[in-house]
């Protein structure tokens, strides 16, 4: 059973006439967004220098980004976008599921390697 793939990104806002155009056109944003975090990079501007949430502005921005384009590359270039709906849930609730732990994990060991800092039972400067 064929049936045609969406010839579309950024939810229909930009439509292409063939699959060629569309993946052009996906190349095109993920271009675009990665010069964004390279120029972001190399510059870093001061007025993204401060703190929310215990990070700089700036690294919340590459984590956005970095999503922006993760979520370009699985919709269109592995074709979730044709998936049935409960494969597409499958595979997005599995990777928040062990997102989630993981940064569990991270925030353990981040408190451990504080506390052992803190009280004294390890002096290294790494």
């Amino acid at each position: 059973m064929a049936h045609a793939h969406k010839l579309e990104i950024l939810r229909g806002l930009i439509k292409f006439k063939s699959n060629t155009q569309k993946i052009w056109g996906v190349l095109v944003l993920l271009t675009i967004v990665t010069s964004v975090e390279v120029v972001l990079g190399i510059i870093k501007p001061e007025a993204l220098s401060g703190h929310f949430l215990g990070m700089k502005i700036l690294n919340w921005i590459f984590i956005i980004l970095t999503l922006v384009k993760a979520y370009y590359i699985t919709w269109d270039f592995m074709h979730m976008r044709d998936e049935t709906p409960a494969l597409r849930r499958m595979v997005v609730w599995t990777t928040i599921f062990l997102i989630l732990y993981l940064l569990f994990i991270l925030l353990q060991e981040g408190g451990y390697i504080q506390e052992v800092y803190t009280s004294g039972y390890l002096k290294r400067d790494f």
